[in-house]
């Protein structure tokens, strides 16, 4: 049966962890009498227990109990994610100072001593709840709008679907709902196809934004009035003016001529491509550029290389080749690994050749960094 929008909600639950069984019936004859749903526990075992399998409102937790105290319940639950969000008030007689300082330090949010007061506990376990919800009701609301910041974010990039002529297949993983990583794919010419990939430093919602205005700021500054090197360097004096705090961008873009057999590759400090045969021979494209975004004028880095039929190029953010913390990976150890991983599937299709490589240099799981992997197929 489906709950109308208009019924009440259901009665906020509170745990009671206390060994002595007066303390602990009082308390829940106060609670019930004010309309919460007591429940019980004896020790802080137990109600470790039932904490994680109820998930109460609110906690009301003594200190003194035999064998497990109060204060080590309160640290185990704070550790637990399951029960770590959940507001623990103290009750105890311990009353003095440095008992209350440590039972709030261990994670607590309030303290109440005995002999308490039915007022003073009901408005206390009223407030901390109200505050509970207020904040999951914030977090809820933030989620919401990042999830419209990450789907307006990848409306704008091209599928390969999209434009099928453009022989490409991406793999683009974001750390967060939005990236600050960004890939675009459009035609510059009849017989010229362009292929962008960038990194806006930093991980937080003010990259995001930066890489939602980018898609605009790139197609209006190709095309046949420009050459790649004149896009570049319209684009940093741009950001030049609009990145602030240390933020830069890093981008590598690629003009391929497939008529001609000709690529054009302009860097600004960007990961080098690489460049695959189809007998596996790998080509790293190294054409070394300042990063966009910080200074006024920019040198970028700039080649040009013959390609054949079947030649396939991988364009990528450096969340692919590096790595942190105990799993650590040096970009020029990444770079060696993801030239080998792109020779070994030169024979498979080039959607399944991409997801390979994207799987093999992340082992299966979730990026430290944004992530994106181009192929395309010459």
């Amino acid at each position: 049966m489906t709950r109308s929008p208009h019924a009440p909600a259901s009665p906020p639950r509170i745990l009671i962890v206390d060994d002595e069984l007066i303390n602990v019936e009082t308390l829940a004859w106060m609670l019930k009498d004010a309309g919460f749903v007591p429940l019980r526990a004896d020790s802080g075992a137990k109600g470790r227990e039932l904490a994680a399998r109820e998930q109460p409102d609110l906690i009301i937790l003594d200190i003194m109990m035999p064998g497990e105290s109060g204060f080590d319940t309160c640290q185990s639950l704070t550790a637990d994610p399951a029960t770590a969000d959940i507001p623990i008030i103290f009750i105890s007689g311990l009353d003095d100072v440095d008992n209350k300082v440590k039972g709030l330090r261990l994670g607590a949010v309030d303290y109440v001593t005995k002999p308490f007061a039915r007022e003073e506990v009901l408005a206390r376990v009223k407030i901390h709840i109200r505050l509970r919800r207020g904040l999951r009701a914030l977090l809820a609301e933030q989620a919401a709008k990042l999830e419209q910041i990450r789907d307006a974010q990848q409306s704008i990039l091209v599928s390969p679907a999209d434009l099928p002529e453009a022989k490409f297949a991406v793999r683009y993983v974001p750390v967060l709902e939005a990236g600050g990583d960004f890939y675009d794919v459009f035609p510059w010419t009849d017989t010229v196809t362009g292929y962008f990939v960038a990194d806006i430093s930093g991980h937080d919602l003010g990259a995001s934004f930066v890489t939602s205005s980018l898609k605009a700021l790139l197609r209006q500054n190709t095309g046949p009035l420009f050459t790649p090197l004149e896009t570049f360097k319209n684009i940093n004096s741009v950001l030049a003016t609009l990145l602030r705090d240390g933020k830069h961008l890093t981008a590598a873009m690629v003009c391929l001529n497939r008529k001609r057999g000709r690529l054009t590759l302009v860097n600004g400090g960007h990961p080098p491509p690489v460049l695959v045969s189809p007998d596996g021979a790998a080509t790293v494209l190294a054409a070394a550029g300042d990063v966009l975004g910080v200074f006024e004028t920019v040198q970028c880095g700039f080649l040009e290389q013959p390609v054949t039929p079947g030649d396939r190029l991988y364009l990528y953010t450096d969340g692919l080749i590096e790595r942190f913390g105990p799993r650590a990976m040096a970009r020029g150890a990444g770079l060696t690994a993801l030239v080998a991983h792109c020779r070994k599937v030169a024979a498979q299709p080039l959607d399944a050749a991409v997801a390979a490589v994207a799987e093999a240099m992340t082992g299966g799981g979730k990026p430290q960094d944004d992530l994106v992997l181009m192929g395309i197929e010459v």
